[in-house]
């Protein structure tokens, strides 16, 4: 049985007001605020965390186009520019599996923050959004708590980049969310330093020789262009050395908790970053309890896969821990119910729509199924996905739009996140200029200054 607690009424004073303001500062975010302030409108970025970055700088994912290859279609927006911008800081290393740029994720910190600076972006750091202001079906602002107390933000546009739809779900927004053993697994990224860079590449290329295929349980050939033909590609996977650590009693085996993974860069130093190589499945990443849990099981796992690493594989028997992620990598959890619901066919079969904001390749790792983008298809992202059905001038961008879980499985990734992002900035901006709501904009204009912004939408 639920207990309540009736909070008083009061009064709550307004930290700010604001033409638009962005909640959350993922990819998605980030994308959303640069292009509004850009185009001159009064922008407020928020952010739960000490930095701006999301799962790049927060969790550690360093591959923003891990899926690039030769043959490989993109947008071409504001997610290319962050790549571009990281390498101008020396913060990039040469991505392993694909013709991308690992982005650095401690460096990329201090990118955002160059990067909001010179946008003419309000920021707020250490502040959470935490209730909604509606009135006659129209978002007005958020409430927000922080060291400074509680207070509102007033804006006349909202765009929820929070990843898991609070902004929607707060403002009582249709939305879907899997049960909780179907929903993607939960992260704890670590790197390791004290690696032998050359013992651990010849070990790779001489005896691990890792490939997509070692992919286990993965699904191939979805749509009739792509078949079985990328299960060959290098691939950074090693899972072997854990299941042998475990078989042989050298670390314990833990409930819905797997083992095996993947790593990006390897620097001259010794460092080995993004170990992405602890999942960890029926969790909901809404709920705080499960949050918790998983915080502190990701840890206790990551000890374990490092005493692993140490033991079976050549170049990592001096490694040890040099950082956790700030906080979990989450994949899935709520995605609204918008104007238009992308699907897995529209996804696998190159989708053309007339409210397109852009485009994204034809790539979809989860459940189950993986498709890399190596034969220059791809698919065209609604703007109707973003567009919430209940509030108006409240648009939704990142992993959490409209769409099936398969769908999700593609636009969840971050460049494409930083597609949606752009394209919701962008919306809201018009939507400001011409006096029309979220809902109603003329999406030839919107279209119009995206392509203008060299964003490929066809």
């Amino acid at each position: 049985m639920i207990k309540y607690y009736e909070e008083p009424a009061k009064q709550i004073p307004v930290l700010i007001e604001t033409d638009i303001l962005v909640v959350g500062s993922g990819p998605s975010g980030l994308s959303a605020s640069i292009v509004a302030a850009r185009e001159g409108v009064d922008t407020v970025l928020v952010e739960r965390y000490g930095c701006f970055g999301g799962v790049i700088s927060q969790v550690g994912v360093e591959g923003i186009a891990w899926y690039r290859h030769e043959k490989t279609v993109e947008a071409n927006g504001i997610g290319n520019e962050f790549e571009k911008r990281a390498a101008e800081f020396g913060g990039t290393a040469p991505e392993p599996q694909s013709e991308s740029e690992a982005i650095d994720a401690e460096m990329f910190k201090v990118v955002a923050d160059v990067m909001v600076s010179e946008s003419g972006i309000t920021p707020i750091l250490h502040c959470w959004a935490v209730g909604v202001i509606v009135e006659n079906g129209v978002i007005k602002g958020v409430i927000t708590e922080s060291k400074s107390g509680r207070r509102a933000i007033m804006a006349k546009r909202v765009i929820d980049c929070t990843g898991d739809a609070d902004i929607a779900t707060l403002a009582g927004g249709p939305y879907t969310k899997g049960p909780k053993d179907k929903l993607m697994a939960v992260t704890q990224m670590f790197s390791c330093r004290g690696v032998d860079r050359e013992k651990f590449e010849k070990y790779v290329r001489e005896k691990l020789k890792p490939t997509y295929k070692d992919w286990g349980g993965k699904s191939w050939g979805q749509s009739d262009a792509t078949g079985n033909k990328d299960i060959d590609l290098f691939s950074p996977f090693i899972e072997s050395p854990f299941y042998q650590a475990q078989v042989d009693g050298y670390i314990p085996k833990e409930e819905n908790i797997f083992l095996g993974g993947t790593w990006s860069t390897l620097s001259p130093e010794g460092d080995a970053t993004q170990l992405n190589m602890i999942f960890m499945r029926h969790i909901d990443c809404t709920d705080v309890w499960d949050l918790t849990r998983s915080e502190i099981a990701g840890r206790r796992n990551a000890l374990y896969a490092i005493k692993a690493l140490n033991r079976y594989v050549p170049g990592f028997e001096k490694a040890r821990l040099r950082n956790f992620g700030l906080t979990l990598g989450t994949r899935e959890s709520r995605q609204i119910e918008g104007k238009y619901r992308l699907t897995e066919h529209d996804v696998y079969n190159q989708a053309r729509f007339e409210d397109s904001i852009g485009i994204f390749p034809e790539f979809i790792d989860g459940k189950g199924h993986v498709t890399l983008p190596t034969t220059g298809r791809y698919f065209q992202v609604p703007y109707g996905s973003l567009v919430m059905k209940a509030v108006d001038n409240l648009l939704v961008a990142g992993r959490s739009i409209s769409g099936d879980e398969i769908a999700h499985c593609a636009f969840r990734n971050m460049m494409c996140c930083a597609v949606s992002g752009q394209g919701a900035g962008t919306a809201a901006v018009v939507s400001l200029k011409t006096g029309v709501t979220t809902a109603n904009v003329d999406i030839r204009m919107v279209q119009d200054l995206l392509k203008r912004r060299g964003v490929r939408i066809h």
